[in-house]
């Protein structure tokens, strides 16, 4: 690497110790899962949403109250289920008796942070009643838009598409995530710290904030400014073109695709203390990115292997 092309490094300033608390706090939560805790803020510093898929019972629906918590930020879960209708998300219209007129009450898609949890239980008239709040941070009901609070973000968990009673997420609704994440079962020293420690629901509970959401939006800001120099956009849209290219993917990465990955990758260097993006931030955040948009032609391919070819098929510059 020439000295030109030599990261520079963040000063240690205020803002980068918010960041390291959020990553330990979690991590006293989630035993063995720092990738996964720092792919999960990444998304949320980078203003997306966030999947989350894997077997009941690894963690999904605690790791997000504790990130919530952490953040401190208002939360809300809402259980979806295949009998939930989209007013129980968004809120309903009540005739006010005294007032004489209807009056609006929310749902629970109004607050900072939404865990929908098991999403791919609800039907998909459900499920796309969240893609309005998703892409365009608001709700249209009755022909009145209510703007959603600032930071907004969802963190969603899903069950296998194999398990009974789910409803596979259509591409629409995949694409709205900037992130799927998969926690996966915990090794033997993480799972004999499980075993042997307290609950870790009860944990979650006692979490104090370690930033507050006028800190979260100004890192989220910072993000947009971490640098992309022309030679890694030249290797981003590399990685794309091959995509579109190769017969081994069904279809080819879009261009919200594109910039989902490098709004991913500038995270992840700020994450790093770096205010330059590097090919490695985007290796580091592509499989997570691109495993849900990208379907194989073939059998053979799994969603973990796309990401790894796509990685060694094409050069760094």
């Amino acid at each position: 690497m020439t000295p030109t092309m030599q990261p520079h490094l963040l000063q240690q300033d205020a803002k980068a110790q918010p960041i390291d608390r959020v990553i330990a706090q979690v991590g006293s939560v989630i035993l063995g899962k720092d990738r996964q805790i720092r792919l999960a803020l990444a998304c949320i510093l980078a203003r997306g949403h966030l999947l989350i898929e894997d077997l009941p019972g690894v963690g999904k629906t605690t790791m997000a109250h504790a990130l919530a918590r952490t953040l401190g930020l208002e939360f809300h879960r809402i259980q979806f289920t295949s009998d939930m209708l989209p007013a129980d998300i968004l809120g309903v219209s009540i005739f006010d008796r005294g007032a004489g007129a209807f009056k609006f009450h929310p749902g629970p898609v109004f607050a900072q942070v939404i865990l929908a949890d098991e999403i791919n239980r609800a039907t998909p008239k459900t499920q796309s009643a969240l893609l309005e709040a998703m892409e365009e941070h608001q709700v249209t009901t009755e022909g009145e838009t209510r703007p959603l609070p600032r930071p907004f973000f969802v963190i969603a968990t899903q069950n296998p598409s194999q398990f009974v009673g789910t409803f596979p997420l259509p591409e629409s609704q995949l694409d709205r995530f900037l992130m799927r994440i998969r926690l996966g079962y915990p090794d033997n020293t993480a799972e004999r710290a499980l075993l042997k420690g307290g609950e870790r629901r009860d944990m979650v509970s006692h979490l104090l904030p370690c930033m507050n959401a006028a800190e979260l939006l100004e890192i989220q800001q910072k993000v947009r400014m971490v640098h992309a120099s022309d030679a890694l956009m030249d290797y981003l849209q590399a990685l794309i073109a091959r995509t579109r290219q190769s017969p081994h993917y069904v279809n080819g990465l879009s261009p919200r695709a594109g910039l989902a990955l490098l709004h991913s990758a500038r995270a992840w260097a700020l994450m790093h203390g770096r205010n330059q993006v590097l090919p490695e931030d985007v290796q580091a955040v592509l499989p997570s990115v691109v495993g849900h948009r990208l379907q194989p032609t073939g059998d053979h391919a799994h969603h973990k292997d796309l990401a790894e070819n796509l990685i060694s098929a094409v050069p760094i510059p």
